[in-house]
């Protein structure tokens, strides 16, 4: 068992290249007409990337990219029929009619990614987004502060929580605090280029890994069609940081969470 815990302390060698789940990537309408789903698909293998979480807007984007391959797409159902839903969405009944309607395809495996502030949290359509979630063992998949987070946490108990972007700005010790508050509080980390400034893992992110290495994934956002020009550095990026890990802790943070949150069908 000593010798056990000594090698997991042991950060990979550098040449190690780990499958990656992606954890936040969308293919929406204004990306279709310069990305076919195929050369989608190719960006991610040649990037690394063995499955992915996707949302987009409108979800027919998701669904473009699933029915080519659906043993490495993941569904999210994003809420958004346009851009326009962004802003009003949860206190729109018809989103949630549209999104109970979307969900009888027993594909997805989540609800979101969607924005929102702390105001919202007892919102009716975010209530029932909870209740779907609940429903159908779904994660909701939310773009929110870390106040907004706790409240979520506190008021849905009962609901998996998928915290995109750590909160974008949270800090560490922050996020800390609330996986290890909260087991159904679980954090991706697109765009958090403060895990690693200058390519070398932050202190304080290690620690929180180290501590709960179960509780994390990776992911990219190709929030702009122009960021699908990043998916293969931004990856790269990540296989930076994780090679500063001990093996087992890069392992699950690159893609065994992922494959264990949302295990193939």
């Amino acid at each position: 068992m000593a010798l056990l815990a000594l090698a997991l302390l042991v950060p990979a060698p550098a040449s190690a290249q780990y499958p990656i789940f992606d954890a936040h990537i969308h293919y929406s309408r204004p990306d279709w007409d310069t990305y076919t789903p195929e050369r989608i698909l190719s960006i991610l293998a040649q990037a690394g990337v063995r499955r992915a979480l996707v949302s987009s807007t409108p979800d027919d984007g998701t669904l473009k990219l699933y029915e080519k391959a659906p043993a490495g797409i993941v569904p999210s159902l994003r809420p958004y029929r346009t851009r326009e839903d962004m802003s009003t969405w949860p206190r729109d009944p018809a989103v949630a009619a549209y999104v109970e309607e979307r969900l009888k395809r027993g594909i997805y495996r989540a609800i979101g990614e969607s924005h929102f502030g702390l105001g919202d949290v007892p919102a009716p359509t975010v209530k029932r987004f909870a209740q779907l979630a609940a429903q159908h063992k779904l994660f909701l998949w939310c773009h929110i502060d870390d106040a907004a987070a706790e409240a979520m946490l506190k008021t849905y108990p009962d609901v998996k929580l998928l915290w995109a972007h750590a909160g974008m700005s949270a800090s560490a010790q922050r996020v800390g605090e609330l996986v290890d508050r909260y087991p159904t509080l679980w954090v991706d980390l697109a765009l958090r280029n403060d895990v690693a400034p200058g390519g070398t893992l932050d202190p304080a992110w290690r620690t929180v890994f180290l501590r709960h290495p179960d509780r994390f994934l990776v992911g990219t956002d190709t929030w702009v069609t122009s960021r699908w020009e990043s998916v293969r550095d931004a990856n790269e990026a990540v296989q930076r940081w994780l090679r500063q890990l001990p093996r087992e802790v890069a392992e699950q943070i690159a893609w065994k969470n992922g494959e264990r949150l949302f295990p193939p069908p």
